[in-house]
């Protein structure tokens, strides 16, 4: 690899944007890319102004949109939308180089997508848990730290593993080097379906994991991953209050309710007060992420003979979201209520 190529951060948004900020601001020779010529314009002229309680900053960010893209970069940070990957691939791969690699710093399991079109040996696993908001161009909420952790998706930590911790620690000083990255991005699947659920309703992340109405909600989403990871072979990791344990198959309800009280009191303490997906539902107009993040869940399950009916539900009911067909409001969550507390009795 070339020391004097800079990182790709192909994606400027929440994550992307903040990861650029940071490393920008620490002098690490970056460009960021993202499709939304404004915030393009704003980070390289302005520059990419960072808020909210952790720290508030603006730094001047090396950006383009693709089109003005040129050359070859060893490390490219991939951080768009689960869903827009395919075709972030297709627009990045002619500029990676022979020798580099792609870091997936999104939600779900789309180091798989990745490894499919470009060779394991060319991928590597990130799980970040902070949390922050796109606000608008040049405008990044970051609302609060959390679990940043780096491996490799298939072998051995390497020096290239070992220098991406290094950078990701100049974000985040305690980041995690592991040689289990897939744990902790089933983790965070587990805890990312519990957050599809909280869209469902107007309610903060705190209020929905604050009521006791709703734990058999969180309990059998995050059951059924377990479920579908051990079928796999996969060992999760607990991270900011999700303890995989207590939703492991045969796990008592007591472990669950701890974890559940332990997420509502991470979040109590974030000035993003709401999931991403809310803000995709509620403020962007959008689609969001369910497909490539949950659906896939269930696609597994059902090749793995394991049944997914919370997981399957919840899917239908953001489409409903998605689509205008059914409110964002308790009744809906209700409907996730009454499958789930059926999935639990019959289990």
């Amino acid at each position: 690899m070339n020391a004097d190529r800079p990182v790709l951060v192909w994606g400027g948004g929440a994550i992307g944007g903040t990861l650029a900020a940071y490393w920008a601001r620490a002098g690490v020779p970056l460009l960021l890319v993202d499709i939304v010529a404004d915030h393009v314009e704003a980070c390289r002229t302005r520059g990419l102004h960072v808020s909210g309680p952790v720290e508030t900053f603006t730094q001047l960010v090396p950006a383009c949109i693709p089109d003005e893209l040129n050359g070859r970069f060893d490390i490219i940070v991939l951080a768009v939308k689960a869903q827009a990957t395919d075709n972030a691939l297709a627009m990045l791969t002619p500029h990676l180089s022979d020798g580099g690699y792609v870091l997936s710093a999104q939600n779900g399991l789309n180091e798989i997508a990745i490894a499919e079109a470009l060779g394991a040996h060319r991928t590597m696993g990130c799980f970040v848990n902070f949390g922050a908001d796109w606000l608008g161009p040049g405008e990044v909420l970051f609302g609060n730290r959390g679990a940043v952790v780096v491996g490799e998706i298939d072998g051995p930590i390497q020096p290239r593993t070992r220098h991406m911790h290094d950078l990701l620690r100049r974000f985040e000083p305690v980041a995690v080097l592991t040689d289990n990255v897939w744990g902790f991005l089933w983790g965070k699947l587990a805890y990312g379906a519990m957050l599809f659920a909280t869209a469902l309703t107007p309610d903060s992340m705190t209020e929905n994991f604050d009521d006791p109405r709703r734990f058999v909600v969180f309990d059998q989403l995050a059951r059924e991953m377990m479920a579908v990871a051990a079928r796999r072979g996969v060992t999760p990791v607990g991270f900011n209050g999700f303890d995989p344990a207590a939703f492991a198959p045969g796990a008592s309800s007591a472990g669950a309710r701890a974890s559940i009280a332990a997420l509502a009191e991470f979040n109590r303490h974030t000035a993003k007060t709401h999931s991403g997906i809310y803000r995709d539902l509620a403020v962007r107009k959008r689609r969001t992420e369910i497909d490539p993040q949950i659906g896939i869940i269930v696609r597994l399950g059902a090749q793995a003979g394991v049944p997914t009916p919370a997981l399957s539900r919840l899917v239908e009911l953001i489409h409903a979201l998605e689509e205008g067909t059914a409110p964002m409001a308790f009744s809906t969550f209700q409907l996730l209520i009454d499958t789930c507390t059926s999935a639990s009795t019959t289990a």
